[in-house]
């Protein structure tokens, strides 16, 4: 039996590397700046096989979103350029996989085990890309609030030098590197484009899940409306950012304590107590 579960495992496998490079043949075949290298790294072919496999589960009728998916997919970056009705397909297909791996575990375990498998596989794979996002979104958070304090500092130098609010967005983001840089970048192109700026600001707002962004919109919104000068708001929310990031890192600090203290109680004190026993044990068998 356990031969046979490996061999189904296997051509699950297969079969879905397959079909990606059935789907991606004509690409490669055409060629062009578009096309893929045949040394291609793991991570980037299984980014094209989750994008293939949401497409080919839209194909079949799997569409659709809920809640709030679209600001979740915004707060996460639009990984992979995936939309609400991709995730949603993408949840069913990972549904579908997970019942199709579980089958042969559910026909070897014994029991009720096999049951519980065959339910929770596909519970599993439903609720996988939600995590997903979750968990992006929250290292994204992690890193714009990280890079805040040192992107209001530039963006208060531009502001004070007299540039306009989107052009000194702009440049901000394109003389620094990370996230929010990235996003404010961005945010400044779609001004550019013609965007009102309150639907830029909201854009950046929903793709920089930390509180701090939407507090410099807010105070960009409310210079706009009332003409007040941006640049000693933009100091204060820097302070603010910093003082935030500080507390943040004596939180850890404070946590990482205890660690430290389990590692010592765990590790160090019995490796000291072999030492102290090999030497009495050694002192007795050569006193006998």
């Amino acid at each position: 039996m356990s031969v046979a579960l490996l061999l189904a495992l296997a051509s699950a496998g297969c079969a879905a590397a397959a079909l990606v490079e059935l789907l991606d043949a004509p690409r490669r075949v055409c060629g062009g700046a578009g096309a893929t290298p045949d040394a291609e790294l793991p991570n980037r072919r299984l980014a094209r096989m989750t994008v293939r496999l949401a497409q080919v589960a839209r194909r079949a009728g799997m569409r659709g979103a809920a809640g709030d998916l679209d600001a979740r997919i915004a707060a996460a970056g639009t990984p992979l350029g995936l939309g609400a009705g991709d995730v949603v397909a993408l949840k069913g297909a990972a549904a579908l996989a997970g019942l199709m791996a579980a089958a042969p575990l559910a026909g070897v375990l014994p029991g009720r085990l096999g049951i519980a498998v065959a339910l929770a596989a596909p519970a599993a794979g439903f609720v996988a890309p939600d995590v997903a996002l979750e968990r992006r979104a929250r290292v994204r958070g992690q890193r714009i609030a990280a890079e805040l304090a040192d992107v209001l500092d530039l963006l208060r130098v531009a502001v004070a030098a007299g540039l306009p609010v989107g052009r000194a967005m702009g440049e901000v983001g394109r003389r620094m590197s990370g996230v929010l840089a990235a996003e404010l970048d961005a945010a400044a192109a779609r001004m550019q484009l013609g965007a009102p700026r309150s639907q830029a600001l909201g854009t950046l707002v929903a793709r920089c899940p930390a509180a701090g962004v939407a507090t410099l919109a807010a105070a960009i919104a409310r210079a706009d409306r009332h003409g007040a000068p941006l640049a000693p708001a933009l100091e204060a929310l820097a302070t603010q950012a910093r003082a935030e990031q500080a507390r943040i890192l004596r939180d850890a600090a404070s946590r990482a304590a205890p660690k430290i203290q389990l590692v010592v109680a765990l590790v160090l004190v019995p490796a000291v107590m072999l030492l102290v026993a090999a030497v009495l044990l050694h002192g007795l068998a050569g006193s006998g």
